[in-house]
């Protein structure tokens, strides 16, 4: 779909065509509470019309008649417009009484379009598998059939996963074979080298001239690269991760480069922020949940602990890239005296049960102070539960040697205290032999090892985390969490609308075995935490601003358990990302269905 398509899709004109049955009960209307009551009641009708006795919709149709009925009436009240700052009531009106709007863009009326066509009945896309073939048959007989329809659903989602390569691949292995010496020829090193991951850390990459010797880059990355090195805005790949890159770029490793090259908005944006960053860019709002120096704590059993603030390699959407001035910062380590404050803080409190280390990525200090660090912590009665945060086994597989999987998991005490390593894999394409062998290392030790997906724009498409979960279990990762990506203003690229997630999570994750779909979607609560949106009751949609974007307000979780306020954000426009993946080259049909997720 091109950009000048959607303005014949989706406009006024249509939205008025599709929805002339409810506006011909606000054209008459006095005030904006009348039109509110009327448009209520005429949305009742409408669905107890489509649910009807005769109705020969099918129940799925049905259930998103019931939906957007629900959907609607939402939008409508006045607290949702007050919350919102926005009037779809008075849009309605306005349109039923023949006046234009002229600041409502196609991705505004995409989305009521959609709803009134749901309401009716009268949104149409295909389904991935057959309609049941085995109507009127019962016991082995549909049994037999079921299990023939299962295989043929199974065979389309393999083949949607193929598109996407990964690094166990046998070509891909080769391929990275040839990169891993162009690396070590373009810094200098010798084969030996490559398994030291002191070299790795003593050669990461730190500007466009020097990944430029290792891959080709676009003229675009080029620039911004050098922007940001000029701006003095963190930016590193280690040699490992840049042997993952394809030579010339392109389909495969578009997920890998989007990692660590900033997009020109981003870096446009750090650049003109430079001295608030603190203000506009601590999403988390850490700074208000931090009672000491390292420490931050959301929740009433468990803190983060963050003893050295920086990485090997720099995640473009961190949420702590405003913290972090460069790659391997030389005084990210925190000092001895706040750590010991930090430490003793922690055993004051006995409430603490859990410590999560991170940063920055702790995993690249030396074994010598991990050892130190985490018997300090295991020496706290109260403390029965350390997990480290860190990316090495994806940035830096080489540094979990057997000596440091050792140290680890000496820390496990059966029934008295466990250590979990919780890591960051986003993409199929990042799986390697040497990623999986630093992870059975762990496990040998009797570490369990998770990940935390961000679901970003680049790892987004149909059964594209699909695939990555099916290889997290093959080599002994649990997926823990999806996060919605931060809704940063900077790193805008990345996002992806919620609808997205959630159409992910109740079709391509639910076809998954059932261990490969363990992980929750959150949506991260500025100072607060995390917001889970597999259960809509955390949620409620209140409207649609004029661009096209959602407006969400979040419940928090303690909502049911002390007083506190409602979150409320802005969500991606719809059909913003759709043109997106239109550009990629995506066949839109397969994500019809995501108007309908809330």
């Amino acid at each position: 779909m091109a950009r000048w398509e959607c303005e014949t899709l989706y406009n006024q004109e249509v939205f008025c065509s599709e929805a002339r049955e409810l506006l011909r009960q606000a054209s008459a209307c006095k005030s904006i509470a009348e039109v509110r009551e009327r448009l209520t009641d005429a949305l009742h009708r409408a669905f107890e019309k489509t649910i009807g006795e005769d109705s020969e919709f099918a129940t799925h149709t049905l259930i998103r008649s019931r939906d957007c009925m629900h959907t609607l009436q939402n939008v409508l009240l006045k607290r949702s417009e007050e919350r919102a700052e926005f009037s779809i009531a008075g849009v309605l009106w306005d349109a039923a009484r023949g006046q234009r709007r002229d600041d409502l863009t196609p991705a505004f009326w995409a989305e009521l379009i959609h709803w009134v066509r749901g309401l009716y009945g009268r949104s149409r896309f295909d389904f991935l598998g057959q309609a049941d073939t085995h109507a009127g048959k019962t016991g082995r007989e549909a049994a037999i059939e079921r299990s023939s329809e299962l295989d043929s659903l199974w065979d389309r989602v393999q083949s949607r996963m193929a598109r996407f390569p990964d690094g166990l691949a046998e070509e891909v292995r080769r391929r990275r074979e040839a990169n891993k010496e162009r690396v070590l020829q373009a810094l200098g090193g010798r084969p030996g080298d490559w398994n030291n991951w002191l070299w790795h850390t003593g050669h990461i990459i730190k500007d466009a001239e020097t990944l430029g010797r290792v891959v080709k880059l676009s003229e675009a990355e080029r620039d911004s690269i050098a922007k940001a090195c000029r701006g003095r805005l963190p930016f590193g790949v280690t040699p490992y991760y840049a042997s993952l890159m394809d030579e010339d770029g392109g389909e495969a490793d578009r997920a890998v480069r989007a990692q660590v090259i900033p997009p020109p908005d981003y870096v446009r944006f750090m650049l003109e922020n430079r001295d608030r960053r603190e203000s506009c860019c601590d999403f988390m709002l850490e700074a208000d949940t931090s009672p000491i120096n390292r420490i931050t704590r959301r929740y009433p059993a468990i803190v983060i602990l963050k003893p050295y603030n920086t990485c090997p390699q720099i995640c473009v959407y961190c949420q702590r890239n405003w913290e972090i001035e460069e790659v391997m910062a030389p005084d990210a380590l925190a000092p001895d005296g706040e750590m010991d404050q930090a430490i003793r803080w922690i055993a004051d409190h006995e409430a603490v049960h859990e410590v999560l280390i991170t940063g920055g990525d702790p995993m690249v200090l030396d074994d010598a102070y991990l050892e130190q660090l985490l018997g300090r912590l295991a020496g706290i009665e109260h403390v029965d539960l350390i997990r480290i945060g860190t990316r090495t086994p994806v940035t830096l597989p080489m540094r979990i040697t057997e000596r440091l999987a050792s140290m680890l998991g000496g820390f496990r005490e059966l029934g008295r205290r466990e250590l979990a390593v919780v890591t960051h894999v986003e993409h199929a394409y990042e799986i390697t032999p040497e990623m999986a062998a630093a992870v059975d290392r762990l496990r040998r030790a009797g570490l369990s090892v998770y990940n935390q997906q961000v679901f970003t724009f680049y790892v987004s498409r149909r059964f594209e985390s699909a695939r990555l979960r099916m290889l997290l279990r093959r080599i002994g990762i649990e997926p823990y969490y999806t996060f919605v990506p931060k809704g940063k203003q900077e790193t805008g690229s990345y996002r992806v609308p919620i609808a997205r997630i959630l159409q992910e999570q109740k079709e391509e994750v639910r076809l998954l075995p059932g261990m490969r779909r363990t992980d929750a979607p959150v949506y991260n609560i500025p100072g607060l935490g995390k917001n889970h949106l597999r259960a809509a009751q955390h949620r409620d949609l209140l409207s649609v601003l004029p661009d096209g974007s959602r407006v969400y307000e979040f419940h928090p979780w303690e909502k049911n358990i002390v007083k506190c306020s409602m979150h409320i954000a802005a969500d991606v426009p719809i059909l913003d990302y759709l043109v997106r993946l239109a550009d990629l080259g995506e066949n839109l049909e397969e994500y019809a269905s995501i108007w309908y997720y809330f």
